[in-house]
């Protein structure tokens, strides 16, 4: 797997990352021996961006990483999060906090969970409207006084909210939705980050799975998958009418010789270098799958012929539901 620059603060990372979070939460019944083998394969493959957070499993997914990384650290490049608040005594419990005290114990307890003495890259996964950005970066930039963090990122930040940021200490990278089907960076939030040079790193760049086709009915995702409770897009008519668009993706898949996911997620390689996606999966079937989308190479015709197959105006539902979407940065 290539690697390329993830801004511009001197992270070297795999030009697509993991995203653990599926694993141990939200996308079904978990296997952690399977997730832990997909962990391994990757850097087998030289993925080294594994991407998890504090709020993925309430602590869970963290500590599958820790465990499974050991003995490998040295590949890694370890990314994880903190703001969302959850307890394990109380799973519906979720709220946000920047406050330098929280940032401070936040990054300890993840620490502690992952089983390392540093964090390469340390996000605020939601931005709280009762800090001032300046507080919560400035506590981050102590960590890495501190020596327990090495870069610092945001997540589903709006540009000001950026700009204020990285006044305060560089920015390394946006993690933010971005794929065929949630283009809304594309206005303000990418330009605003490359004037910057801070690295753009799309999460769900498979739409949550739905771009890969493998989702057709309600009944795919079983009992015990969230996504047709947390994300409007998989709900009734909506998942009807965004079939139709993934069906579009697979007639021009099937024409390249490639499976819908990976035209998706080469799609998104093609939008540039400084976009290092991290599609999520648990099982080491789709990892290998993703990861040969690396290879994949689009031209300016494809690029314009999938955006004309998936244009936003029909793109049916909200990427998240209105109470979640209230935690959005904007």
């Amino acid at each position: 797997m290539e690697k390329v620059k993830l801004g511009s603060q001197g992270a070297i990372v795999s030009r697509m990352g993991l995203g653990c979070m599926g694993m141990s939460e939200f996308y079904g019944e978990r296997n952690d021996v399977e997730s832990a083998a997909t962990i391994l394969r990757a850097l087998d493959l030289g993925i080294n961006l594994l991407d998890t957070a504090d709020a993925y499993g309430i602590g869970d997914n963290e500590e599958l990483i820790g465990k499974t990384i050991r003995g490998r650290r040295d590949e890694v490049f370890l990314a994880t999060k903190f703001a969302n608040i959850r307890r394990k005594d109380d799973p519906t419990h979720w709220s946000i906090s920047g406050k330098p005290e929280y940032v401070r114990s936040a990054c300890d307890a993840s620490l502690k969970r992952l089983g390392v003495d540093h964090i390469d890259l340390y996000y605020q996964h939601r931005v709280d409207p009762q800090t001032p950005i300046e507080d919560t970066v400035g506590a981050m930039a102590e960590l890495v006084k501190a020596g327990k963090v090495k870069y610092l990122g945001l997540s589903e930040a709006s540009p000001a909210t950026i700009r204020r940021a990285h006044k305060v200490h560089p920015i390394t990278a946006l993690q933010t939705e971005y794929s065929l089907w949630e283009r809304h960076a594309e206005a303000a939030i990418i330009p605003a980050v490359r004037e910057l040079g801070i690295g753009f790193v799309p999460y769900s760049p498979l739409g949550r799975g739905f771009l890969t086709g493998t989702i057709t009915k309600k009944t795919d995702l079983g009992d015990k998958d969230a996504r047709a409770q947390r994300y409007p897009r998989f709900e009734g008519e909506n998942f009807e009418k965004n079939q139709v668009l993934v069906e579009r993706v697979r007639g021009i898949a099937g024409r390249k010789r490639v499976t819908p996911g990976q035209l998706a997620l080469a799609w998104v390689l093609a939008k540039g270098e400084d976009l290092v996606p991290i599609p999520g999966t648990k099982r080491r079937k789709y990892l290998e799958e993703n990861a040969a989308a690396a290879e994949i190479k689009l031209t300016p015709g494809e690029i314009a012929e999938l955006e004309a197959a998936v244009p936003q105006n029909e793109i049916s539902g909200e990427r998240y539901a209105a109470a979640n979407m209230k935690a959005i940065d904007r």
